[in-house]
């Protein structure tokens, strides 16, 4: 039965953890892009991913609650509690900034289209710019905090202090 979970565990992260911390990078590349559509899909993967990412989680918890007791492992274990702390950091940024900066920066590139369609048929003058589209650079800031913090959780995993 441990090596079921342990299986469950290490196969959905790699199928859900991974895209839930990829994800975020495309979708950088299609806001520079200016391409709506993909960033507002890519804002759902990422949101779906990461509340998927609660079963990793789970696999984690079962992989721990059938683990042989001579290794010494438990719930109070240091590398135990700081991977559930920096998960939970993790979900927590991918939640409540990647995900909502993402939405951001698809309504405000789906606006901006309007603007330069509207520019087009001489009804606005919109000026162009070099800056960062909205959500930007939170989008850069929180996926690469959560990606940061997934890896230590891996590093934890593997190296059991």
């Amino acid at each position: 039965m441990d090596t079921l979970f342990n299986t469950l565990h290490i196969v959905a992260a790699v199928f859900i953890v991974g895209p839930m911390a990829i994800l975020p990078m495309t979708a950088m590349r299609s806001i520079r892009a200016g391409e709506a559509g993909q960033v507002a899909s890519l804002a759902k993967s990422v949101n779906l991913f990461t509340l998927l990412s609660i079963v990793v989680a789970l696999f984690g918890f079962g992989a721990l609650g059938v683990a042989d007791p001579e290794e010494g492992f438990s719930f109070g274990s240091t590398w135990v509690l700081l991977s559930i702390l920096a998960y939970a950091i993790a979900l927590a940024i991918n939640l409540f900034v990647v995900v909502p900066a993402m939405r951001q920066a698809a309504e405000a590139l789906t606006a901006g289209a309007a603007v330069v369609g509207a520019s087009a048929t001489g009804t606005s003058a919109a000026g162009t710019s070099d800056a960062k589209p909205a959500g930007y650079s939170r989008v850069a800031m929180g996926s690469g905090i959560s990606s940061l913090l997934l890896v230590i959780v891996v590093v934890l995993m593997v190296w059991k202090p």
